[in-house]
Protein backbone atom coordinates (compact mmCIF):
# COMPACT_ATOMS: atom_id res chain seq x y z
CA UNK A 1 0.00 0.00 0.00
CA UNK A 2 2.83 2.38 0.88
CA UNK A 3 4.57 1.83 -2.46
CA UNK A 4 1.30 2.48 -4.27
CA UNK A 5 0.75 5.70 -2.34
CA UNK A 6 4.29 6.90 -2.99
CA UNK A 7 4.00 6.05 -6.69
CA UNK A 8 0.68 7.88 -6.90
CA UNK A 9 2.10 10.97 -5.21
CA UNK A 10 5.05 10.92 -7.58
CA UNK A 11 2.88 10.49 -10.66
CA UNK A 12 0.57 13.29 -9.51
CA UNK A 13 3.58 15.60 -9.17
CA UNK A 14 4.86 14.67 -12.64
CA UNK A 15 1.40 15.13 -14.15
CA UNK A 16 1.15 18.58 -12.58
CA UNK A 17 4.61 19.49 -13.88
CA UNK A 18 3.79 18.24 -17.38
CA UNK A 19 0.49 20.13 -17.47
CA UNK A 20 2.09 23.39 -16.32
CA UNK A 21 4.94 23.11 -18.82
CA UNK A 22 2.68 22.12 -21.71
CA UNK A 23 0.34 25.07 -21.07
CA UNK A 24 3.22 27.48 -20.62
CA UNK A 25 2.11 28.30 -17.07
CA UNK A 26 5.51 29.15 -15.64
CA UNK A 27 4.23 30.35 -12.28
CA UNK A 28 2.30 27.13 -11.71
CA UNK A 29 5.36 25.05 -12.63
CA UNK A 30 7.58 27.10 -10.33
CA UNK A 31 5.15 26.77 -7.42
CA UNK A 32 5.56 23.00 -7.53
CA UNK A 33 9.06 23.57 -6.12
CA UNK A 34 9.74 24.11 -2.43
CA UNK A 35 11.09 27.40 -1.14
CA UNK A 36 14.50 25.79 -0.52
CA UNK A 37 14.51 23.70 -3.70
CA UNK A 38 17.13 23.09 -6.38
CA UNK A 39 16.81 22.23 -10.06
CA UNK A 40 20.12 21.07 -11.47
CA UNK A 41 20.07 20.87 -15.24
CA UNK A 42 22.78 19.24 -17.32
CA UNK A 43 22.33 20.63 -20.84
CA UNK A 44 18.71 19.45 -21.24
CA UNK A 45 16.82 22.70 -20.58
CA UNK A 46 19.54 25.31 -20.07
CA UNK A 47 22.04 24.20 -22.73
CA UNK A 48 24.43 24.71 -19.87
CA UNK A 49 25.39 23.07 -16.60
CA UNK A 50 23.26 25.13 -14.30
CA UNK A 51 21.56 24.92 -10.90
CA UNK A 52 18.68 27.26 -10.09
CA UNK A 53 17.36 27.70 -6.57
CA UNK A 54 13.77 28.06 -5.33
CA UNK A 55 10.60 28.88 -7.25
CA UNK A 56 12.05 32.19 -8.39
CA UNK A 57 15.07 30.47 -9.92
CA UNK A 58 12.86 27.89 -11.63
CA UNK A 59 10.63 30.62 -13.04
CA UNK A 60 13.62 32.55 -14.36
CA UNK A 61 14.99 29.43 -16.07
CA UNK A 62 11.65 28.64 -17.68
CA UNK A 63 11.00 32.23 -18.78
CA UNK A 64 14.27 32.07 -20.67
CA UNK A 65 14.16 28.53 -21.99
CA UNK A 66 10.65 27.04 -22.05
CA UNK A 67 9.75 28.17 -25.57
CA UNK A 68 13.16 27.11 -26.89
CA UNK A 69 13.72 23.73 -25.28
CA UNK A 70 10.14 22.64 -24.42
CA UNK A 71 10.81 20.17 -21.59
CA UNK A 72 7.97 17.75 -20.88
CA UNK A 73 6.73 14.15 -20.91
CA UNK A 74 8.13 13.60 -17.41
CA UNK A 75 7.46 9.98 -16.41
CA UNK A 76 8.57 7.52 -13.76
CA UNK A 77 11.40 5.58 -15.37
CA UNK A 78 10.33 2.16 -16.64
CA UNK A 79 11.16 -0.58 -14.13
CA UNK A 80 11.77 1.86 -11.26
CA UNK A 81 9.55 2.30 -8.20
CA UNK A 82 9.68 5.54 -6.22
CA UNK A 83 10.80 5.09 -2.63
CA UNK A 84 10.25 7.05 0.55
CA UNK A 85 12.68 7.45 3.42
CA UNK A 86 12.70 10.03 6.16
CA UNK A 87 9.78 11.88 4.62
CA UNK A 88 11.53 12.26 1.26
CA UNK A 89 10.26 10.55 -1.89
CA UNK A 90 12.99 9.71 -4.40
CA UNK A 91 12.05 8.82 -7.98
CA UNK A 92 13.93 8.08 -11.17
CA UNK A 93 12.33 9.92 -14.07
CA UNK A 94 12.63 10.24 -17.83
CA UNK A 95 11.64 13.23 -19.94
CA UNK A 96 11.93 14.74 -23.39
CA UNK A 97 12.79 18.15 -24.79
CA UNK A 98 12.36 19.65 -28.23
CA UNK A 99 15.70 18.23 -29.33
CA UNK A 100 16.52 15.37 -26.97
CA UNK A 101 15.71 12.77 -24.37
CA UNK A 102 17.00 12.54 -20.85
CA UNK A 103 16.63 11.06 -17.42
CA UNK A 104 17.01 12.33 -13.93
CA UNK A 105 16.25 12.04 -10.26
CA UNK A 106 13.53 13.86 -8.35
CA UNK A 107 13.09 14.24 -4.60
CA UNK A 108 9.76 15.33 -3.12
CA UNK A 109 9.51 16.67 0.42
CA UNK A 110 6.38 18.01 2.13
CA UNK A 111 4.41 17.74 -1.08
CA UNK A 112 6.76 19.80 -3.24
CA UNK A 113 9.81 19.19 -5.36
CA UNK A 114 12.94 19.54 -3.22
CA UNK A 115 15.62 18.57 -5.76
CA UNK A 116 15.35 17.82 -9.46
CA UNK A 117 18.15 16.62 -11.71
CA UNK A 118 17.55 16.68 -15.46
CA UNK A 119 20.35 15.35 -17.65
CA UNK A 120 20.29 15.15 -21.43
CA UNK A 121 21.26 11.71 -22.70
CA UNK A 122 20.75 11.84 -26.45
CA UNK A 123 19.72 14.11 -29.31
CA UNK A 124 16.70 13.18 -31.37
CA UNK A 125 17.79 12.07 -34.82
CA UNK A 126 21.43 11.94 -33.78
CA UNK A 127 21.43 9.00 -31.38
CA UNK A 128 24.61 6.99 -30.86
CA UNK A 129 24.99 3.80 -32.84
CA UNK A 130 24.93 1.52 -29.82
CA UNK A 131 22.76 -1.29 -28.53
CA UNK A 132 20.13 -2.14 -31.13
CA UNK A 133 21.57 0.58 -33.38
CA UNK A 134 25.09 -0.80 -33.36
CA UNK A 135 26.78 -1.06 -36.78
CA UNK A 136 26.88 -4.43 -38.53
CA UNK A 137 30.65 -4.34 -39.06
CA UNK A 138 30.67 -7.01 -41.73
CA UNK A 139 29.35 -6.15 -45.20
CA UNK A 140 27.80 -9.36 -46.46
CA UNK A 141 27.66 -9.97 -50.16
CA UNK A 142 30.21 -9.50 -52.94
CA UNK A 143 31.50 -6.16 -54.21
CA UNK A 144 34.54 -5.35 -56.32
CA UNK A 145 37.40 -3.24 -54.96
CA UNK A 146 35.96 -3.26 -51.47
CA UNK A 147 37.99 -1.51 -48.75
CA UNK A 148 38.57 -3.33 -45.51
CA UNK A 149 37.92 -1.77 -42.10
CA UNK A 150 41.68 -1.38 -41.65
CA UNK A 151 42.05 0.41 -44.98
CA UNK A 152 39.16 2.75 -44.25
CA UNK A 153 40.54 3.54 -40.82
CA UNK A 154 44.02 4.25 -42.17
CA UNK A 155 42.56 6.49 -44.88
CA UNK A 156 40.60 8.45 -42.28
CA UNK A 157 43.68 8.93 -40.10
CA UNK A 158 45.73 10.11 -43.06
CA UNK A 159 43.08 12.58 -44.22
CA UNK A 160 41.79 14.15 -40.99
CA UNK A 161 43.69 17.33 -40.27
CA UNK A 162 45.14 17.50 -43.77
CA UNK A 163 42.45 17.04 -46.39
CA UNK A 164 39.46 17.23 -44.05
CA UNK A 165 39.44 19.57 -41.08
CA UNK A 166 38.17 18.31 -37.70
CA UNK A 167 35.13 19.99 -36.20
CA UNK A 168 36.73 19.74 -32.75
CA UNK A 169 40.34 19.87 -31.62
CA UNK A 170 41.04 18.65 -28.09
CA UNK A 171 44.30 19.86 -26.56
CA UNK A 172 45.44 17.29 -24.02
CA UNK A 173 45.39 13.52 -24.21
CA UNK A 174 44.81 12.49 -20.59
CA UNK A 175 41.65 10.84 -19.33
CA UNK A 176 39.58 13.95 -20.01
CA UNK A 177 40.62 14.32 -23.63
CA UNK A 178 40.34 10.59 -24.23
CA UNK A 179 36.86 10.30 -22.68
CA UNK A 180 35.61 13.25 -24.72
CA UNK A 181 37.27 11.88 -27.84
CA UNK A 182 35.44 8.58 -27.36
CA UNK A 183 32.08 10.33 -26.88
CA UNK A 184 32.55 12.47 -29.99
CA UNK A 185 33.58 9.45 -32.01
CA UNK A 186 30.35 7.67 -31.13
CA UNK A 187 28.35 10.78 -32.00
CA UNK A 188 30.00 11.11 -35.40
CA UNK A 189 31.82 14.35 -34.64
CA UNK A 190 35.20 14.60 -36.44
CA UNK A 191 37.73 15.33 -33.71
CA UNK A 192 41.46 15.14 -33.09
CA UNK A 193 43.05 14.72 -29.67
CA UNK A 194 46.49 16.33 -29.45
CA UNK A 195 49.05 15.01 -26.98
CA UNK A 196 52.72 15.92 -26.65
CA UNK A 197 53.75 12.51 -25.31
CA UNK A 198 55.04 9.52 -27.25
CA UNK A 199 52.06 7.28 -26.51
CA UNK A 200 48.55 7.59 -25.07
CA UNK A 201 48.77 7.11 -21.32
CA UNK A 202 52.26 8.54 -20.99
CA UNK A 203 50.89 11.33 -18.81
CA UNK A 204 50.48 8.61 -16.18
CA UNK A 205 53.57 6.57 -17.03
CA UNK A 206 55.83 9.60 -16.66
CA UNK A 207 54.87 10.30 -13.03
CA UNK A 208 56.73 8.97 -9.96
CA UNK A 209 56.81 5.19 -10.05
CA UNK A 210 54.91 4.52 -6.82
CA UNK A 211 51.83 6.43 -8.00
CA UNK A 212 48.53 4.52 -7.85
CA UNK A 213 44.98 5.72 -8.17
CA UNK A 214 43.70 6.59 -4.71
CA UNK A 215 40.11 6.17 -5.90
CA UNK A 216 38.65 2.65 -6.02
CA UNK A 217 38.05 0.99 -9.35
CA UNK A 218 34.26 1.31 -9.29
CA UNK A 219 34.66 5.10 -9.31
CA UNK A 220 37.08 5.20 -12.25
CA UNK A 221 35.52 3.48 -15.27
CA UNK A 222 35.71 5.24 -18.63
CA UNK A 223 32.69 5.58 -20.98
CA UNK A 224 31.53 2.47 -22.84
CA UNK A 225 34.21 0.09 -21.53
CA UNK A 226 34.35 -0.79 -17.84
CA UNK A 227 37.45 -2.23 -16.19
CA UNK A 228 37.45 -6.06 -16.03
CA UNK A 229 36.14 -7.77 -12.90
CA UNK A 230 39.65 -8.87 -11.94
CA UNK A 231 41.12 -5.36 -12.18
CA UNK A 232 42.84 -4.23 -8.96
CA UNK A 233 40.92 -1.97 -6.60
CA UNK A 234 43.66 0.68 -6.79
CA UNK A 235 45.27 0.86 -10.22
CA UNK A 236 49.06 1.40 -10.53
CA UNK A 237 49.89 4.36 -12.77
CA UNK A 238 51.57 2.29 -15.51
CA UNK A 239 48.54 0.03 -15.65
CA UNK A 240 46.38 3.14 -16.05
CA UNK A 241 48.66 4.19 -18.90
CA UNK A 242 48.29 0.83 -20.62
CA UNK A 243 44.52 0.97 -20.23
CA UNK A 244 44.30 4.45 -21.74
CA UNK A 245 46.47 3.41 -24.66
CA UNK A 246 44.33 0.34 -25.30
CA UNK A 247 41.13 2.35 -24.90
CA UNK A 248 42.27 4.99 -27.36
CA UNK A 249 42.94 2.35 -30.01
CA UNK A 250 39.82 0.27 -29.41
CA UNK A 251 37.54 3.31 -29.40
CA UNK A 252 39.14 4.49 -32.69
CA UNK A 253 39.98 7.93 -31.34
CA UNK A 254 41.96 10.11 -33.73
CA UNK A 255 44.84 10.68 -31.36
CA UNK A 256 47.95 12.56 -32.44
CA UNK A 257 50.99 11.80 -30.29
CA UNK A 258 54.13 13.99 -30.20
CA UNK A 259 51.85 16.89 -31.09
CA UNK A 260 52.15 20.14 -29.21
CA UNK A 261 50.10 23.27 -29.78
CA UNK A 262 52.31 26.32 -30.25
CA UNK A 263 49.51 28.85 -30.69
CA UNK A 264 45.77 29.12 -31.25
CA UNK A 265 43.65 32.07 -32.35
CA UNK A 266 39.95 32.57 -33.05
CA UNK A 267 38.52 34.41 -36.04
CA UNK A 268 35.08 35.83 -35.29
CA UNK A 269 34.27 36.39 -38.96
CA UNK A 270 34.73 32.75 -39.96
CA UNK A 271 33.77 31.28 -36.58
CA UNK A 272 36.83 29.05 -36.68
CA UNK A 273 40.06 28.55 -34.81
CA UNK A 274 43.54 28.44 -36.26
CA UNK A 275 45.56 25.94 -34.22
CA UNK A 276 49.25 25.68 -34.98
CA UNK A 277 50.69 22.29 -34.08
CA UNK A 278 54.20 20.91 -33.97
CA UNK A 279 53.52 17.29 -34.89
CA UNK A 280 56.74 15.43 -34.31
CA UNK A 281 58.72 18.18 -36.03
CA UNK A 282 56.15 18.86 -38.75
CA UNK A 283 54.22 22.12 -38.62
CA UNK A 284 50.52 21.44 -39.14
CA UNK A 285 47.77 24.07 -39.08
CA UNK A 286 44.32 22.88 -38.02
CA UNK A 287 41.14 24.91 -38.50
CA UNK A 288 38.47 23.49 -36.19
CA UNK A 289 35.22 25.19 -35.26
CA UNK A 290 35.46 24.18 -31.61
CA UNK A 291 38.55 24.14 -29.38
CA UNK A 292 38.63 22.17 -26.12
CA UNK A 293 41.40 22.61 -23.57
CA UNK A 294 41.66 19.24 -21.82
CA UNK A 295 44.88 20.05 -20.05
CA UNK A 296 43.78 18.57 -16.74
CA UNK A 297 41.81 19.94 -13.82
CA UNK A 298 44.87 21.99 -12.97
CA UNK A 299 47.17 24.08 -15.08
CA UNK A 300 50.91 24.33 -15.20
CA UNK A 301 53.02 23.23 -12.22
CA UNK A 302 53.34 25.79 -9.45
CA UNK A 303 57.11 26.13 -9.11
CA UNK A 304 58.01 28.71 -6.45
CA UNK A 305 61.10 30.86 -6.69
CA UNK A 306 63.06 31.46 -3.48
CA UNK A 307 66.30 33.33 -2.85
CA UNK A 308 69.34 31.12 -3.13
CA UNK A 309 67.81 28.46 -5.38
CA UNK A 310 70.36 29.27 -8.06
CA UNK A 311 73.22 28.48 -5.65
CA UNK A 312 71.76 25.21 -4.37
CA UNK A 313 74.17 22.39 -5.24
CA UNK A 314 71.60 19.64 -5.10
CA UNK A 315 68.62 18.88 -7.33
CA UNK A 316 65.34 20.77 -7.33
CA UNK A 317 62.23 19.21 -8.89
CA UNK A 318 58.52 19.81 -9.07
CA UNK A 319 56.54 16.70 -8.13
CA UNK A 320 55.48 16.37 -11.78
CA UNK A 321 59.18 15.92 -12.69
CA UNK A 322 60.00 13.42 -9.94
CA UNK A 323 60.31 9.88 -11.28
CA UNK A 324 60.92 7.95 -8.09
CA UNK A 325 63.37 7.00 -5.34
CA UNK A 326 65.93 4.95 -7.26
CA UNK A 327 68.73 7.52 -7.25
CA UNK A 328 68.28 8.81 -3.72
CA UNK A 329 69.18 5.96 -1.35
CA UNK A 330 71.19 7.36 1.54
CA UNK A 331 70.51 10.93 0.43
CA UNK A 332 68.70 13.70 2.29
CA UNK A 333 65.44 14.69 0.64
CA UNK A 334 63.11 17.52 1.55
CA UNK A 335 59.58 17.43 0.15
CA UNK A 336 57.77 20.76 0.27
CA UNK A 337 54.04 20.19 0.69
CA UNK A 338 51.65 17.77 2.34
CA UNK A 339 49.16 16.82 -0.35
CA UNK A 340 48.63 13.47 -2.08
CA UNK A 341 51.77 13.71 -4.20
CA UNK A 342 53.91 14.81 -1.24
CA UNK A 343 52.85 11.83 0.86
CA UNK A 344 53.28 9.33 -1.96
CA UNK A 345 56.73 10.65 -2.82
CA UNK A 346 57.83 10.66 0.82
CA UNK A 347 56.70 7.07 1.30
CA UNK A 348 58.46 5.86 -1.86
CA UNK A 349 61.68 7.68 -0.94
CA UNK A 350 61.58 6.17 2.55
CA UNK A 351 61.14 2.72 1.02
CA UNK A 352 64.16 3.50 -1.14
CA UNK A 353 66.29 4.24 1.97
CA UNK A 354 66.37 8.01 1.60
CA UNK A 355 66.40 10.31 4.64
CA UNK A 356 63.09 12.11 4.12
CA UNK A 357 61.60 15.27 5.61
CA UNK A 358 58.16 16.59 4.74
CA UNK A 359 57.55 20.33 5.11
CA UNK A 360 53.91 21.02 5.97
CA UNK A 361 53.08 24.59 5.05
CA UNK A 362 49.40 24.57 6.06
CA UNK A 363 46.87 22.22 7.62
CA UNK A 364 45.92 19.18 5.57
CA UNK A 365 42.84 16.99 5.42
CA UNK A 366 43.70 13.31 5.82
CA UNK A 367 41.25 10.49 5.23
CA UNK A 368 42.16 6.81 5.35
CA UNK A 369 41.58 4.98 2.09
CA UNK A 370 39.61 2.09 3.57
CA UNK A 371 37.36 4.49 5.50
CA UNK A 372 36.75 6.55 2.37
CA UNK A 373 35.84 3.40 0.46
CA UNK A 374 33.52 1.97 3.07
CA UNK A 375 31.88 5.13 4.41
CA UNK A 376 32.40 7.79 1.76
CA UNK A 377 31.96 5.84 -1.47
CA UNK A 378 30.64 2.41 -0.60
CA UNK A 379 26.96 3.14 -1.05
CA UNK A 380 27.53 4.22 -4.66
CA UNK A 381 30.87 2.87 -5.87
CA UNK A 382 31.66 -0.61 -4.56
CA UNK A 383 31.11 -4.28 -5.27
CA UNK A 384 28.21 -4.24 -2.84
CA UNK A 385 26.63 -1.28 -4.64
CA UNK A 386 26.88 -3.09 -7.97
CA UNK A 387 25.28 -6.19 -6.41
CA UNK A 388 22.43 -3.98 -5.17
CA UNK A 389 21.74 -2.71 -8.66
CA UNK A 390 23.54 0.62 -8.37
CA UNK A 391 25.21 0.73 -11.77
CA UNK A 392 28.01 3.18 -12.49
CA UNK A 393 25.54 5.30 -14.44
CA UNK A 394 23.05 5.33 -11.56
CA UNK A 395 25.79 6.14 -9.07
CA UNK A 396 26.92 9.07 -11.20
CA UNK A 397 23.38 10.40 -11.39
CA UNK A 398 22.75 10.03 -7.65
CA UNK A 399 25.96 11.90 -6.93
CA UNK A 400 25.10 14.55 -9.52
CA UNK A 401 21.61 14.98 -8.09
CA UNK A 402 22.96 16.53 -4.87
CA UNK A 403 23.17 20.27 -5.52
CA UNK A 404 26.55 21.75 -4.65
CA UNK A 405 24.86 24.30 -2.38
CA UNK A 406 23.79 21.58 0.06
CA UNK A 407 26.22 18.78 -0.77
CA UNK A 408 28.31 19.58 2.30
CA UNK A 409 25.28 18.75 4.47
CA UNK A 410 25.38 15.19 3.14
CA UNK A 411 29.16 14.95 3.43
CA UNK A 412 29.65 16.21 7.00
CA UNK A 413 28.01 13.17 8.69
CA UNK A 414 30.16 10.80 6.63
CA UNK A 415 33.38 12.50 7.64
CA UNK A 416 32.22 12.66 11.25
CA UNK A 417 31.92 8.86 11.07
CA UNK A 418 35.43 8.56 9.63
CA UNK A 419 36.85 10.84 12.30
CA UNK A 420 35.25 8.73 15.03
CA UNK A 421 36.23 5.42 13.47
CA UNK A 422 39.87 6.46 13.04
CA UNK A 423 40.25 8.51 16.22
CA UNK A 424 43.47 6.77 17.30
CA UNK A 425 44.98 7.30 13.88
CA UNK A 426 44.29 11.04 14.01
CA UNK A 427 45.53 11.24 17.57
CA UNK A 428 48.82 9.74 16.40
CA UNK A 429 49.17 12.33 13.62
CA UNK A 430 48.46 15.20 15.98
CA UNK A 431 50.99 13.88 18.50
CA UNK A 432 53.53 13.80 15.67
CA UNK A 433 52.84 17.51 15.17
CA UNK A 434 50.82 17.18 11.96
CA UNK A 435 48.20 19.91 11.50
CA UNK A 436 44.85 18.42 10.47
CA UNK A 437 41.76 20.02 9.05
CA UNK A 438 38.40 18.79 7.74
CA UNK A 439 37.58 21.69 5.46
CA UNK A 440 36.11 25.01 6.47
CA UNK A 441 32.81 23.41 7.42
CA UNK A 442 33.92 19.86 8.26
CA UNK A 443 32.69 18.48 4.93
CA UNK A 444 35.97 16.79 4.07
CA UNK A 445 37.60 15.53 0.91
CA UNK A 446 35.02 15.91 -1.84
CA UNK A 447 34.10 19.47 -0.99
CA UNK A 448 37.78 20.42 -0.73
CA UNK A 449 38.34 18.93 -4.17
CA UNK A 450 35.31 20.60 -5.72
CA UNK A 451 36.09 23.95 -4.17
CA UNK A 452 39.68 24.18 -5.35
CA UNK A 453 41.16 20.70 -5.45
CA UNK A 454 43.97 20.91 -2.87
CA UNK A 455 44.96 20.39 0.72
CA UNK A 456 44.18 16.71 1.22
CA UNK A 457 45.68 13.23 1.24
CA UNK A 458 43.94 9.87 0.88
CA UNK A 459 46.11 7.80 3.18
CA UNK A 460 47.51 4.59 1.75
CA UNK A 461 50.34 4.24 4.24
CA UNK A 462 52.44 7.40 4.40
CA UNK A 463 50.67 8.79 7.45
CA UNK A 464 51.89 5.93 9.61
CA UNK A 465 55.46 6.77 8.61
CA UNK A 466 54.88 10.28 9.94
CA UNK A 467 53.31 8.95 13.13
CA UNK A 468 56.27 6.63 13.67
CA UNK A 469 58.80 9.34 12.87
CA UNK A 470 60.19 7.43 9.90
CA UNK A 471 59.35 10.40 7.69
CA UNK A 472 60.39 13.53 9.58
CA UNK A 473 58.02 16.46 9.79
CA UNK A 474 58.87 20.14 9.62
CA UNK A 475 56.32 22.93 9.58
CA UNK A 476 56.44 26.42 8.16
CA UNK A 477 57.19 28.39 5.04
CA UNK A 478 60.36 28.24 2.96
CA UNK A 479 62.44 31.40 3.39
CA UNK A 480 65.51 30.72 1.26
CA UNK A 481 67.97 28.12 0.00
CA UNK A 482 71.58 27.66 0.94
CA UNK A 483 74.12 25.63 -1.01
CA UNK A 484 73.18 22.43 0.79
CA UNK A 485 69.94 23.17 2.62
CA UNK A 486 66.43 24.61 2.67
CA UNK A 487 65.88 27.22 5.39
CA UNK A 488 62.39 27.89 6.77
CA UNK A 489 61.10 31.25 7.92
CA UNK A 490 61.63 30.33 11.60
CA UNK A 491 65.30 29.58 10.89
CA UNK A 492 64.94 25.79 10.73
CA UNK A 493 67.67 24.48 8.46
CA UNK A 494 66.96 21.31 6.50
CA UNK A 495 70.03 19.81 4.77
CA UNK A 496 69.11 18.40 1.37
CA UNK A 497 70.49 16.66 -1.67
CA UNK A 498 67.10 16.76 -3.35
CA UNK A 499 64.19 19.15 -2.88
CA UNK A 500 60.81 18.19 -4.34
CA UNK A 501 58.17 20.89 -4.59
CA UNK A 502 54.80 19.16 -4.20
CA UNK A 503 53.19 22.56 -4.55
CA UNK A 504 50.38 21.74 -6.92
CA UNK A 505 49.31 23.40 -10.12
CA UNK A 506 47.89 26.68 -11.30
CA UNK A 507 44.48 27.25 -12.86
CA UNK A 508 43.59 25.82 -16.27
CA UNK A 509 43.05 29.44 -17.19
CA UNK A 510 46.84 29.70 -17.44
CA UNK A 511 46.83 27.35 -20.43
CA UNK A 512 44.37 29.62 -22.21
CA UNK A 513 46.74 32.52 -21.65
CA UNK A 514 49.76 30.59 -22.93
CA UNK A 515 48.16 28.89 -25.93
CA UNK A 516 45.78 31.66 -27.02
CA UNK A 517 46.24 35.01 -25.26
CA UNK A 518 45.96 36.71 -21.91
CA UNK A 519 43.02 38.64 -23.32
CA UNK A 520 41.08 35.43 -23.91
CA UNK A 521 42.08 34.06 -20.51
CA UNK A 522 40.77 37.22 -18.85
CA UNK A 523 37.60 37.06 -20.92
CA UNK A 524 36.93 33.50 -19.73
CA UNK A 525 37.74 34.15 -16.07
CA UNK A 526 38.20 31.58 -13.33
CA UNK A 527 38.26 27.89 -14.10
CA UNK A 528 37.27 25.37 -11.40
CA UNK A 529 35.80 26.04 -8.00
CA UNK A 530 32.22 26.83 -6.99
CA UNK A 531 32.57 30.32 -5.59
CA UNK A 532 31.79 28.94 -2.13
CA UNK A 533 33.66 31.73 -0.33
CA UNK A 534 35.77 29.16 1.48
CA UNK A 535 39.55 28.84 1.61
CA UNK A 536 40.98 29.00 -1.94
CA UNK A 537 37.48 29.28 -3.44
CA UNK A 538 36.42 32.93 -3.17
CA UNK A 539 32.95 34.06 -4.21
CA UNK A 540 30.70 35.01 -5.77
CA UNK A 541 28.67 31.81 -5.75
CA UNK A 542 28.48 30.09 -9.13
CA UNK A 543 26.76 26.86 -8.11
CA UNK A 544 28.62 24.75 -10.68
CA UNK A 545 32.25 24.14 -11.49
CA UNK A 546 33.40 27.34 -13.10
CA UNK A 547 33.75 27.09 -16.89
CA UNK A 548 33.99 23.31 -16.87
CA UNK A 549 32.25 21.17 -19.51
CA UNK A 550 30.03 24.08 -20.60
CA UNK A 551 30.01 27.26 -22.71
CA UNK A 552 32.40 30.05 -21.79
CA UNK A 553 32.54 33.76 -22.49
CA UNK A 554 34.90 32.98 -25.36
CA UNK A 555 32.85 31.67 -28.23
CA UNK A 556 33.72 28.10 -29.29
CA UNK A 557 36.19 27.58 -26.41
CA UNK A 558 35.59 24.83 -23.85
CA UNK A 559 37.37 23.28 -20.87
CA UNK A 560 37.44 19.55 -20.13
CA UNK A 561 39.07 18.18 -17.00
CA UNK A 562 38.74 16.43 -13.68
CA UNK A 563 39.37 12.97 -12.33
CA UNK A 564 38.37 9.74 -14.05
CA UNK A 565 34.86 9.87 -12.58
CA UNK A 566 34.26 13.39 -13.83
CA UNK A 567 35.85 12.64 -17.19
CA UNK A 568 33.48 9.73 -17.66
CA UNK A 569 30.31 11.49 -16.54
CA UNK A 570 30.68 15.03 -17.82
CA UNK A 571 32.24 14.12 -21.17
CA UNK A 572 28.74 13.12 -22.30
CA UNK A 573 27.28 16.57 -21.73
CA UNK A 574 30.13 18.38 -23.41
CA UNK A 575 29.97 15.99 -26.36
CA UNK A 576 26.22 16.56 -26.75
CA UNK A 577 26.72 20.33 -26.73
CA UNK A 578 29.37 20.05 -29.45
CA UNK A 579 27.28 17.64 -31.53
CA UNK A 580 24.24 19.91 -31.33
CA UNK A 581 26.25 22.85 -32.59
CA UNK A 582 27.77 20.82 -35.40
CA UNK A 583 24.28 19.83 -36.55
CA UNK A 584 23.01 23.40 -36.36
CA UNK A 585 20.49 22.79 -33.58
CA UNK A 586 19.21 25.75 -31.58
CA UNK A 587 21.30 25.94 -28.40
CA UNK A 588 20.28 29.07 -26.43
CA UNK A 589 22.45 29.16 -23.32
CA UNK A 590 20.90 30.12 -19.99
CA UNK A 591 23.06 31.59 -17.25
CA UNK A 592 26.40 31.92 -19.00
CA UNK A 593 29.03 32.36 -16.32
CA UNK A 594 29.93 35.96 -15.58
CA UNK A 595 33.58 36.97 -15.54
CA UNK A 596 35.13 37.76 -12.17
CA UNK A 597 38.67 38.84 -11.44
CA UNK A 598 41.15 35.99 -11.31
CA UNK A 599 42.71 35.13 -7.97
Amino acid sequence: MLDTTVTTQTQDMLDSLNDALASGDIDRAANLFATDSYWRDLVAVSWNLKTVEGPEGVADLLRSQLDHTRPGKFEIQTGEIPAEEGGVITAWVTFETKTGRGWGLMRIRDGRIWTLLTALQELKGFEENRGTRRPMGAEHGARKNRSSWKERREAEEADLGYGTQPYVVIVGGGQGGIALGARLRQLGVPAIVLDKHDRPGDQWRSRYKSLCLHDPIWYDHLPYIKFPDNWPVFTPKDKVGDWLEMYTKVMEINYWTRSEVTHASYDEASGKWTVEVNRDGEKVTLEPTQLVLATGMSGKPNMPNFPGMETFKGTIQHSSQHDGPDNWAGKKVVVIGSNNSAHDICAALWEGDADVTMVQRSSTHIVRSDSLMEIGLGALYSEEAVANGVTTEKADMIFASLPYKIMHEFQIPLYDQMRERDAEFYKGLEQAGFDLDWGDDGSGLFMKYLRRGSGYYIDVGASQLIIDGEVKLAKGQVDHFEADAVVLSDGTRLPADLVVFATGYGSMNGWAADLISQEVADKVGKVWGLGSDTTKDPGPWEGEQRNMWKPTQQEHLWFMGGNLHQSRHYSLYLALQLKARMEGLETPVYGLQEVHHLS
